[in-house]
């Protein structure tokens, strides 16, 4: 029994510090090196304080901001603790709901936009925390904030354009817009007066 018992330990042993300790050890040496920014959180900095991260939404309320994706995340939505969606069913009726509700708020927030509100607008991500929005969202927000700084629509579109970010190798995914960047761009290049 001794024969099969020792290298059985050993066995556990060595599969625990290979598993347990080089693997993840040297991933993230790996990790640090091939990609600094991004295992440290994509976090931005303003005057040496963290003020966000590039891959977790936040919620922007006031009207010379542009606004992200509802969050279902936590109580009050955007709790990073509590990432997850609401996991409604499309018959649910809380869903239908909410998503009204989002859709009410939106066209009062934003009574120069006369088109279809973009889903985006209205629907929360399956992690509640996405940190963009597609560019036809951003879009539909620029008459109001452009009117809460007092800028021309032309400049927020040029703005809107400047922050988005294309089709990941040109055909995965779609256009977006990156909630924070977006309006640490506004804050910088159109203060509000």
């Amino acid at each position: 029994m001794l024969q099969q018992l020792v290298p059985a330990f050993r066995m556990t042993v060595f599969l625990t510090v290979l598993t347990g300790l080089v693997y993840p050890g040297a991933v993230t040496g790996l990790c640090q090196v091939l990609f600094h920014d991004r295992a440290h959180g994509s976090l931005i900095k303003k005057d040496g304080q963290v003020i966000g991260s590039r891959l977790i939404g936040q919620n922007f309320a006031k009207p010379e901001y542009f606004h992200p994706r509802p969050s279902a995340a936590g109580n009050d939505g955007y709790d990073g603790t509590a990432s997850g969606g609401s996991n409604y069913g499309p018959t649910n009726q809380k869903l239908y709901d909410r998503v009204k509700a989002s859709v009410d708020q939106f066209r009062k927030e934003n009574p120069e936009f006369t088109g279809p509100v973009p889903a985006d607008a209205v629907t929360a991500s399956a992690s509640g925390l996405d940190p963009e929005i597609s560019v036809e969202n951003a879009m539909a927000q620029a008459a109001r904030v452009a009117k809460a700084r007092g800028a021309d629509d032309n400049k927020m579109e040029v703005l809107i354009a400047s922050a988005t970010k294309q089709r990941d190798l040109g055909f995965l995914g779609e256009a977006r817009v990156n909630v924070l960047t977006l309006n640490l761009l506004l804050d910088q290049r159109l203060p509000k007066h």
